[in-house]
């Protein structure tokens, strides 16, 4: 006979410290000689990110030492931060942006000396900063984004492709950085180089465009001094999104269009004309949200290494004279946008639902695939991980909305007959983004005590088309909302969750969401909101956020001048008064994004109403927690509010204190 507990009181192996030990996943995966490196999150070293190398004989071992973190801020959102070159009996040379001050370091991890710094620092705004880097030792340059600010204002900045001096002598100098790209265009990435060298290709976009709006495919010619002449659009414009561009090893371009209203693969053939290499309602690419994705590689036998998927996602090899698609073998339901290819070898970061991101390796040869980094044995017994499903749900209109569910799920416990459990809502960030069907220690957390989760792809969110993603245009905070409540209410219609103990849960964007669900629907009776945007007369301002999403309203809510009363009417701080559930607000002081400020603004609306809730404020975190233990309290923190909401019994847990 199975125990019974009421649901949320089940003991559990897994508690925050586990989730918060395997948080992250490895990004940034690259080949250097015979040996595949990436970057992997460190969350109980402060959160930075160790660049990592795989040794012919199969050992992993970090590159670099601490305190050295591998991590870009370019955009905010970063960019890959590094890149490496094989020098035959010289050993590997890496290149790589150091958090810390954003500076390119080269480095020899063969020799003893430490890494030595490429670029100045500058005492403007926030100075320099490098991303999607490509060494060219022939040339003793490495090529790649420079953001340089210009001013004060986080908009005051502008971006070029710039070649940096492999033998330092820019590092203090300035003047020496040569700029390849005309400053033209606000937002680039860094050059593709054809396999004779002699052109190069990027990507291009400009406000209030954002990536997945309309960018362009830019092609170069190079000459023989390493000079950029005449640049010129390709592909792409204000309602097409290109998301990566590549050349095959016989010179063509490849790139991926939403022209269809998916992300497929292109090939300009010698005639200029693009050609469609697998035309399907699946997408081969996604939102560039940092500088530097790859989501196809093409092998140098000419077939192309693909992430593709709708919804799911699979890694395929796709010949593109019959536009066949064979996928690799593996429980991999989510692969990462990041491939790399040597050889006939293709690697990537994959993970399923009962396996957390890990890099794994595809022989193309014999079409094995094997875990070769982060793969690690299970923290716990598999046994209380979550069971997910995937459903669609009616909206609005009877209109789509896709989410994964995971109930809740214990090996050792069973629920009463008579009761049903409570379930928290979780929107993602973005909101152009997306949630896969992936193990999560942190969703486990709340499943293996009896607490649902259900993950929301509402309208506007990516892997469904141009259509499903383009439902936010004008609408945000109004089909996120709707979306989200649609799925809260159909699970309680439908005798899953407890009408009565329904949550909702985002961070940044998915924050937003979480709290305009308060102020503006009576389905909920808590929320968790985490580095949120709450106020839009602010945030669209110059000054209050970054550069990368400050006409990012212009598409998500419409231009000012024409709705100058909407940006207010949608923010959740305007409609603070209506707001009578309770609430966690997390934030990270150091959030240049989403600012503390509007925490604080938003807590002075709510002064005096005697509404419970609780803001917890981190020193040294910005948007998105990288560190063990503020993910600890924040997770804690949360299952408390649950806790006391919904009357469970949780003395395990330290008590959140709820002001009024």
């Amino acid at each position: 006979m199975v125990p019974m507990g009421a649901y949320g009181t089940w003991p559990s192996p897994i508690d925050a410290r586990l989730a918060a030990a395997h948080d992250g996943m490895p990004e940034w995966v690259g080949v250097v000689g015979d040996e595949v490196w990436w970057t992997e999150p460190r969350p109980v070293e402060g959160g930075r990110r160790a660049l990592m190398r795989r040794r012919p004989d199969g050992e992993a071992e970090s590159v670099l030492p601490a305190p050295w973190n591998v991590r870009s801020r370019v955009i905010e959102y970063g960019g890959r931060p590094w890149a490496g070159a094989e020098r035959g009996a010289e050993g590997p040379l890496v290149v790589f942006a150091h958090f810390e001050d954003q500076r390119l370091y080269a480095y020899e991890p063969n020799s003893t000396a430490a890494p030595r710094p490429l670029t100045p620092l500058s005492a403007v705004g926030d100075g320099l900063r490098w991303a999607d880097p490509v060494v060219l030792v022939d040339r003793g340059e490495v090529w790649c984004v420079l953001e340089e600010f210009t001013g004060e204002a986080p908009t005051d900045v502008r971006r070029v492709i710039a070649a940096v001096p492999l033998d330092g002598s820019a590092a203090e100098d300035r003047s020496r950085v040569r700029e390849l790209s005309d400053g033209r265009h606000r937002f680039i990435t860094g050059p593709r180089l054809s396999p004779d060298g002699r052109q190069a290709a990027w990507l291009a976009w400009d406000h209030p465009s954002m990536p997945w709006d309309g960018t362009e495919a830019i092609v170069a010619d190079v000459d023989g001094d390493g000079v950029f002449r005449r640049p010129r659009p390709v592909a792409g414009g204000p309602e097409e999104s290109i998301a990566q561009v590549e050349w095959t090893a016989d010179g063509r371009l490849l790139f991926a269009s939403d022209r269809s209203g998916w992300w497929n693969l292109y090939q300009v053939g010698p005639d200029g004309d693009d050609v469609a290499l697998c035309a399907r309602e699946e997408e081969f690419a996604g939102p560039l949200w940092q500088i530097g994705r790859h989501w196809f590689h093409p092998l140098e036998n000419g077939l192309i290494a693909v992430v593709h998927g709708k919804g799911a996602t699979a890694l395929g090899i796709l010949d593109p004279e019959t536009g066949e698609v064979v996928d690799a073998a593996g429980p991999w339901t989510a692969w990462h946008c990041t491939l790399a290819v040597h050889g006939s070898r293709v690697v990537g970061v994959a993970a399923s639902p009962r396996t957390a991101p890990e890099v794994v390796e595809l022989d193309t040869r014999s079409g094995r695939t094997r875990v070769i980094g982060c793969g690690h044995d299970d923290p716990v017994d598999p046994a209380y991980y979550p069971e997910p499903q995937i459903r669609t749900f009616a909206g609005p209109g009877g209109r789509e909305v896709h989410a994964l569910l995971y109930p809740p799920h214990h090996p050792g416990r069973a629920a009463p007959a008579d009761e049903l459990p409570p379930y928290v809502i979780r929107a993602h960030g973005g909101p152009t983004g997306q949630v896969q069907l992936v193990l999560d220690l942190e969703i486990a957390y709340f499943t293996s005590r009896g607490i649902g989760v259900a993950e929301v792809n509402y309208g506007g969110s990516t892997g469904y088309g141009r259509e499903y993603r383009d439902r936010l245009r004008e609408q945000w905070g109004v089909v996120d909302v709707e979306d989200c409540a649609a799925v809260a209410k159909a699970l309680a219609d439908e005798g899953t969750a407890d009408p009565r103990r329904l949550a909702i849960r985002g961070g940044s964007a998915g924050g937003w969401t979480s709290a305009a669900s308060l102020a503006t629907t009576d389905v909920y009776a808590c929320a968790t909101v985490v580095y949120p945007v709450l106020d839009l007369t602010d945030w669209s301002s110059d000054s209050g956020t970054h550069d990368f999403e400050s006409q990012y309203m212009e598409s998500l809510i419409g231009p000012a001048a024409e709705y100058p009363g909407r940006h207010a009417d949608r923010s959740p701080i305007t409609h603070a008064h209506r707001i009578s559930a309770p609430f966690l607000l997390l934030q990270g002081l150091d959030d240049v994004i989403c600012r503390p400020a509007q925490c604080e603004r938003f807590l002075a609306a709510m002064a005096g109403r005697g509404i419970p809730h609780a803001y917890i404020a981190f020193e040294g975190e910005g948007h998105g927690f990288r560190r063990a233990d503020t993910m600890i309290r924040a997770l804690e923190a949360e299952l408390s509010l649950y806790a006391q909401t919904f009357g469970i019994d949780r003395p395990d847990v330290p008590l959140l204190e709820l002001k009024k």
